[in-house]
């Protein structure tokens, strides 16, 4: 399987979080919002300009920027 970071998914593209390489305020900032290691995400659609993206992860929808979206490495 191959590691890419979250921004580089495709639209409906599904993978599994990996592991996060934030540290301090935003790497607790993207744990508390539900994205740790071994949960799955699917990408549901990005901006215009591809920021922000949404992805969809334990039921509900989340919009991330494409700073915080470099930071998690998903197994797609």
């Amino acid at each position: 399987m191959e590691t890419i970071s979250l921004r580089q998914m495709r639209v409906d593209q599904t993978g599994t979080i990996v592991s996060i390489k934030a540290a301090g305020e935003l790497g607790r900032r993207i744990r508390d919002m539900g994205l740790i290691p071994g949960k799955e995400i699917r990408i549901q659609g990005k901006a215009p300009l591809y920021d922000p993206v949404s992805l969809r992860i334990m039921g509900f929808t989340l919009m991330l920027r494409n700073n915080e979206a470099d930071h998690i490495q998903v197994e797609v």
